[in-house]
């Protein structure tokens, strides 16, 4: 009996072979003497189309749902960025940074369920962004814009779960590799060096890549070293509202305002309207390097490393009235002070959509960053086969990710009771019209009202160990198993001033900003009004009053919510077999198997009332018994029937798993806000059924329906019980008249109930090698994807207030390339979109946090290519990503009001222009 991979022959192999063996049968029956041999055409396929035929290649021939982007060649990998790269896999879409992929979301689950391994070892990469984009990644979330591209040569995404892939994953786990030298045959040198310009920012940056690579005696040794660096300037510019509130969450406005209708509950303001200004500048570097060693044809020894730097800088630039934040305030500079004047005003669907205002704070920010990630890995691989059965393979290896925000300074400067304010959202409510009342260009009058210190550092890593073995029991079975020992730290701090509003007097006595420590910033690849204004000059500022001496009011010290660790020892194993069989005559092949796993957990995290800060330290021990079973069906030798089903679990985010608690005591309220180390993992049950077409070389056709029951989600709930119930020391409760035995408000992260996922992907592929003459140079990739899920989600209280999505969830999207190779001339353009979807349910302000919610607009995002190759080893190459100019547009929604907006920004097209030679 022969296995699958075995019968897969294209028409063209199985007719050279039948000829190959007519012709031989027929000399040796007549003993005829020899004849010339008859040269058969060969087909070369290269480019583009290879790397899709590759891609196909691999997933029909793994047991289970996988789909795969492979580099046809050295350096040539198909996209610039890992998430734009597997934004064109079936079910899979991307969050951006400044433009650029960051995150990735599988079928509907977003990055917090979805694993990354690296060469086979688990790693988790997190970088630094703005407030916008949820700052410092402290969660599981992988953030692939650490990686270029041209460092790897294979993606895989495994969206079934089989015993020998570890536990972690309910959307999927994806698979980077990075080249090694018995990939490559003998000396192979090859470099590429581009001019990268962003049209917005209007700035040129290069970007290098190149990879050496050789073998020695006789083919048993061999060495790869791959470098990789680029630069990148990149300019967001837009409007932001700061979200909406209605008018009674605002007691800065005047009781006795003309137009009293804008204090009403169900109208809404934006908090703070402002343009935003974002200038962006990253250097990342990369090295892999792999030593290969064969001594025999039944050893094998690998050692792989990875080192990548991304160092980033990001200068925020703002105007605002921030009057519309505020409520009764208790800061000396704001007692006695007037109330906000609302003079006139329209109210369309409950939201004050214009408004003229007197008394108005006009606030400029300017805000620097820089980070930095740097990741290491290395890996010791070996495989030994003992006789023809029996395999015996292992590896050890450690990865480290270390991001540091060292500063992240922010300065601001106010102007107080300005009369003549007003904001207009009715012409385009993406591009409002601000009118400051004052010329914001004019440096005078600015007084210095906060400076902010917020340095970050998040640290993770990974050791792990593993052997397995692969028993060839029979020509149908192979028996598999192994055990893998992984322990993953995980560690953040955060440190702030004592109190932000602390700012000295300048030399003159005064807190008015001289104008020699101003300077004018505003929109540059934007319009708006106004265009221009005066934020303060952060280094004279800096500088003048010594802030990072990390002495007096610029000391600063942790900030207990953000100071905490989770330790993770996970202890498993598995036993696979793998069978090939045949049910009448149909093949069947596939894999059933257990795995085990053990996960002890420690946590700890700051506890805080007032002054008193003290250190708290969970434990739990929790264990998974995870079955899987794959199965694919050959009703015919290019018609295929996969099913698959499995157990699977996702550890709780990062952030629930803390014990640290603000304990707060005001009279009778009396209030603990925490996270919960006893969190259950996010368990659920999955079942794959898949039908796939191979109807032609390279070509495919394929439907998969996907079902997920998922046991429980994790929600924050409010409930009442004594403070002894917290398990924090009675010394935290001296001098607030509190005693052990008193009621509590809890909030907390809590299991809840979960829900069902379900899905749809149709995925098409096919090189139109039918077509006569150049055309026989086009193909097409399509794909498109549905999924549904809806959870209860409940209020701070644990009630159920709506159902909806689950967040980062897009109900549909698609990805559509065209692409032509030739000798020559080859090129590909390139549409991939998804849907609306949810950020935050529910929403964070009155009105909005019972039935109302976040979400981001869906997008379309364009790119394509040509490549002109001038003889074997070299080619030029033209790219240009987002070509419309898709920009990032998030909004706030309510019943009442419909949706709002939140966040509008745009970061303009991209254009990279560069050769390639290969030697």
């Amino acid at each position: 009996m022969q296995s699958r991979n075995m019968r897969k022959k294209t028409p063209v192999t199985l007719l050279a072979l039948s000829i190959g063996l007519a012709l031989s049968g027929t000399a040796l029956a007549q003993d005829a003497p020899a004849t010339a041999a008859t040269d058969l055409d060969t087909v070369t396929v290269t480019g583009y189309r290879a790397s899709v035929e590759k891609a196909l290649d691999i997933k029909r021939g793994e047991a289970g749902v996988v789909d795969a982007i492979v580099a046809e060649d050295i350096g040539k990998f198909p996209d610039l960025n890992l998430a734009e790269s597997l934004q064109r896999i079936p079910g899979v879409v991307i969050t951006r940074e400044a433009g650029e992929g960051r995150n990735i979301s599988v079928r509907g689950l977003g990055p917090d369920f979805t694993r990354v391994r690296i060469n086979g070892m688990e790693a988790l990469t997190t970088v630094g962004a703005g407030d916008q984009s949820g700052g410092t990644n402290r969660g599981r979330g992988f953030d692939f814009n650490v990686f270029a591209s041209d460092l790897f040569s294979q993606l895989l995404v495994r969206k079934t779960a089989s015993a020998d892939v570890e536990e972690g994953s309910l959307g999927a786990t994806v698979d980077l590799r990075t080249g090694r030298p018995f990939d490559y045959d003998g000396f192979t040198f090859a470099a590429s060096g581009q001019a990268s310009y962003n049209a917005m920012a209007e700035k040129a940056d290069p970007r290098v890549a190149a990879l050496i690579s050789n073998t020695f005696a006789d083919g048993t040794f061999g060495a790869l070293l791959s470098v990789a660096y680029s630069e990148r300037q990149a300019l967001e510019e837009g409007s932001n509202t700061g979200r909406w509130a209605n008018g009674t969450s605002n007691n800065n406005f005047s009781a006795t305002s003309p137009f009293a209708a804008a204090r009403g509950a169900n109208v809404y303001h934006p908090r703070f309207p402002r343009y935003v200004q974002m200038e962006h500048e990253q250097k990342r570097l990369g090295v892999t390097g792999t030593l290969q060693w064969k001594p025999t044809d039944a050893t094998e020894i690998s050692l792989d490393a990875l080192y990548s730097k991304i160092d980033a800088e990001r200068d925020e630039h703002y105007i605002e009235a921030i009057s519309f934040s505020r409520g009764t305030s208790t800061t000396p500079r704001l007692v006695g002070k007037p109330a906000m004047v609302v003079r006139n005003g329209v109210i369309e669907d409950n939201a004050l959509v214009y408004g003229e205002f007197d008394n108005v704070d006009i606030r400029t920010e300017n805000r620097h960053d820089e980070w930095s990630t740097e990741f290491k890995q290395i890996a010791l691989n070996g495989q030994h086969r003992f006789g023809d059965a029996f395999t015996l393979s292992g590896k050890v290896g450690i990865s480290r990710s270390k991001h540091e925000n060292p500063v992240q300074t922010t300065i601001i400067m106010d102007k107080y009771d300005v009369d003549g304010y007003s904001y207009d959202y009715r012409g385009n409510s993406r591009a409002p019209t601000l009118n400051y009342g004052i010329d914001p260009t004019n440096p005078a009058g600015w007084e210095l009202a906060e400076i902010r210190l917020r340095p970050q550092y998040v640290d993770n890593d990974f050791d792990t160990g593993q052997i397995d073995f692969n028993w060839n029991i029979s020509p149908g079975f192979r028996l598999k198993g192994g055990v893998l020992a992984k322990d993953y730290t995980f560690k953040t701090v955060e440190l702030r001033r004592a109190s932000e509003l602390a700012v000295p007097n300048f030399p003159n006595g005064s807190k008015i900003v001289p104008g020699n420590m101003t300077q004018q910033e505003g929109l540059k690849g934007i319009t708006g009004s106004p265009n221009n204004w005066v934020v303060p000059n952060l280094d004279a500022i800096a500088d003048q009053f010594d802030i990072y001496s990390n002495t007096g009011t610029f000391a600063v010290a942790p900030r207990a919510n953000n100071v905490r660790s989770v330790e993770e020892e996970d202890r498993g194993g598995y036993l696979m077999g793998e069978f090939s069989t045949e049910l009448g005559s149909i093949p069947l092949s596939g894999n059933f198997g257990v795995r085990y796993v053990r996960t002890k957990q420690t946590a700890t995290g700051l506890s805080t009332l007032t002054t008193t800060t003290v250190s708290t330290t969970a434990s739990r021990t929790y264990d998974d018994t995870l079955p899987s079973f794959n199965l694919v069906a050959e009703i015919t030798p290019d018609f295929l029937i996969r099913l698959g089903a499995a157990k699977v679990m996702s550890r709780p985010g990062l952030g629930n798993l803390t014990p640290g608690s603000t304990v707060a005591v005001a009279g009778a309220a009396r209030t603990i806000a925490t996270g919960n180390p006893d969190l259950d993992p996010i368990r659920a049950t999955n079942v794959d059924l898949g039908f796939e077409w191979y109807f032609a070389e390279g070509a495919m056709a394929g439907v998969g329906l996907f079902y997920k029951d998922i046991d429980t989600f994790i929600q924050t709930t409010r409930e009442t019980h004594p403070y002894s119930f917290s398990g924090l020391p009675d010394a935290l409760l001296i001098g607030t008249g509190a005693s052990p035995d008193s009621d509590f408000t809890y909030t907390k992260p809590v299991n809840t109930p979960g829900g069902k996922l379900k899905g749809v992907e149709v995925n098409y592929t096919q090189p139109f090698t039918f077509l006569p003459g150049n055309w026989s140079n086009l193909g097409v990739q399509l794909n498109y994807t549905w999924v549904d899920s809806q959870i209860q989600y409940i209020n701070s209280s644990g009630q159920p207030v709506l159902k909806a999505d689950l967040t980062g969830l897009s109900r549909n999207s698609w990805n559509a390339t065209l692409f032509y190779e030739g000798k020559v001339f080859s090129g590909r353009v390139s549409a991939t979109n998804r849907d609306d979807y949810l950020t935050q349910v529910t929403g964070t302000e009155a009105g909005f946090n019972l039935d109302g919610y976040h979400g981001m607009t869906g997008t379309t995002f364009i790119d394509a290519s040509i490549r002109y190759a001038i003889n074997d080893k070299l080619e030029l190459s033209l790219e240009g990503m987002n070509l419309t100019n898709e920009a990032s547009d998030e909004w706030v929604y309510s019943p009442a009001t419909g949706r709002l907006p939140l966040q509008y920004t745009e970061t303009g097209r991209q254009f990279m222009l560069g050769a390639r030679y290969k030697f």
